[in-house]
């Protein structure tokens, strides 16, 4: 575990230090180069992975296959992490994140960051400005603040960024957004969205856990606490349950919406709502007496209004979460369910459902299918959702799922969450201004305090 002194180190105190180090690029970017079709200097990116358990583990696994080189290894959590740690053992290792990118600052090129969502601001807006490429896992951030600001730190820094949504990338996305946009399906005004999560994967609508149990000596709490409230270690939070406390995720909206979600929103190009609504359930939403800010609500149906757009009719989006689902639509068989995660389109002439990240599109009724086999093939198809971001780093084309886009997808979802602190009422959103015009106590919750030593 790091000292006592080395968790107080400010990310500012880093940044100052290698402000002038960190613009030094082994890859030099896109951007300096002069555009596409230019060939990096080398063809490797020394990449440091921020959270090696987990996603974290997995995603440094993933961009080290399509030839990225993993230099060093950061987790606060050294049982959580020590497959990984043995598996690239010549890695360099940390704890901190903040120690991390100082001490390796000349030698990346880039960053993963596959944290607890709490940390994914922090470590990834740190990183871009040292001028490293990111790639950050879902939800882009915890705060509908921290997205707009990713966003634009990924455009002032000119960084190659990617999130780890990665259903973006697969046939049956690209699928859907021609026949959609084809109008095999008609004009669409109404989508269905759902997930499994709440409750099925890990506790939401419960209070704080009672206790004070030691920390393992394997784990620095203070660490992974980062830029959240203070609070005594507890394994109800690690090393996964974490996802339903407000303080440290963002529910199951947050987990599955931006693979879900993000369908829909780049079909139909949904941009921001005007107007968002959340109808929690009775034990989601309070325990005893008092409203439950401690977790997310045991289960939730959220609507969302998108207004009308680029000659597009108005969207009514609703989310379904602990256990709650759409109507069966009749025109599926009773026996053939729908995804346990997924989307139903309802369009004037027919209707389209998926599964997660947008895989196995089918159209209703089943006969629409030949006629979407006329739609042509309009999307570029991708080479591979980390392998897009690896080739970027490299000097490629800047990948679809970059904070550009994601971060304002990430809005979208958080909105929702925003909302479900407010069970019932009607939230009208200024999109642009990123603020609630009839309800403005939410809007204190539109961004954070952070722990002193932890400010983006």
């Amino acid at each position: 575990m790091a000292d006592s002194s080395t968790q107080r180190v400010s990310r500012r105190k880093f940044l100052t230090k290698t402000t002038a180090s960190a613009t030094a690029f082994t890859i030099v970017p896109r951007h300096v180069l002069g555009g596409q079709g230019h060939t990096a200097p080398s063809e490797r990116v020394n990449v440091a992975g921020i959270g090696a358990g987990g996603m974290g583990a997995s995603d440094v696994k993933e961009v080290a296959k399509v030839g990225a080189n993993i230099v060093a290894l950061c987790d606060v959590d050294d049982e959580r992490a020590e497959s990984l740690f043995a598996k690239y053992d010549k890695a360099r290792r940390y704890k901190d994140f903040r120690e991390c990118l100082d001490k390796e600052a000349k030698h990346i090129d880039a960053v993963t960051v596959g944290t607890p969502d709490h940390i994914h601001a922090p470590a990834a807006m740190m990183a871009m400005q040292m001028g490293k490429h990111v790639y950050c896992e879902k939800p882009l951030t915890h705060t509908i603040h921290e997205s707009r600001m990713m966003a634009r730190a990924a455009e002032k820094y000119g960084v190659m960024t990617q999130m780890g949504n990665n259903g973006h990338a697969e046939e049956g996305t690209r699928l859907t957004n021609e026949w959609i946009q084809g109008g095999v399906i008609g004009e669409v005004r109404e989508v269905h969205v759902w997930t499994d999560r709440a409750g099925g994967f890990w506790p939401q609508g419960i209070g704080r856990p009672q206790g004070t149990p030691p920390p393992p000596s394997t784990l620095a709490w203070d660490l992974w606490l980062g830029p959240a409230p203070t609070r005594p270690y507890h394994p109800a939070y690690v090393p996964a349950d974490w996802r339903g406390f407000w303080d440290f995720g963002t529910g199951a909206l947050g987990d599955m919406g931006c693979h879900i979600i993000d369908h829909p929103y780049w079909a139909l190009k949904l941009g921001y709502p005007t107007a968002v609504e959340s109808r929690v359930t009775t034990v989601g939403s309070r325990l005893g007496d008092e409203p439950n800010l401690e977790t997310y609500p045991h289960a939730a149906i959220t609507h969302f209004w998108f207004p009308a757009r680029q000659g597009l009719p108005p969207v009514h989006m609703i989310w379904y979460e602990g256990g709650l689902m759409p109507p069966h639509p009749a025109e599926l068989p009773p026996d053939d369910k729908l995804p346990s995660n997924g989307a139903l389109y309802i369009g004037s002439k027919g209707k389209l459902y998926h599964s997660s990240h947008g895989s196995m599109p089918a159209l209703l009724p089943r006969q629409l299918h030949e006629e979407a086999q006329t739609v042509p093939k309009t999307i570029p198809r991708s080479d591979g959702h980390w392998k897009e971001w690896v080739d970027a780093c490299k000097g490629g084309k800047l990948p679809v799922s970059n904070f550009g886009y994601s971060g304002p997808l990430t809005e979208v979802v958080l909105l929702g969450n925003l909302a479900m602190r407010a069970p019932g009422q009607r939230i009208e959103w200024d999109g642009p201004k990123m603020k609630s015009t009839n309800v403005p106590e939410l809007n204190e919750f539109v961004q954070k305090e952070y722990r002193s030593g932890w400010s983006i």
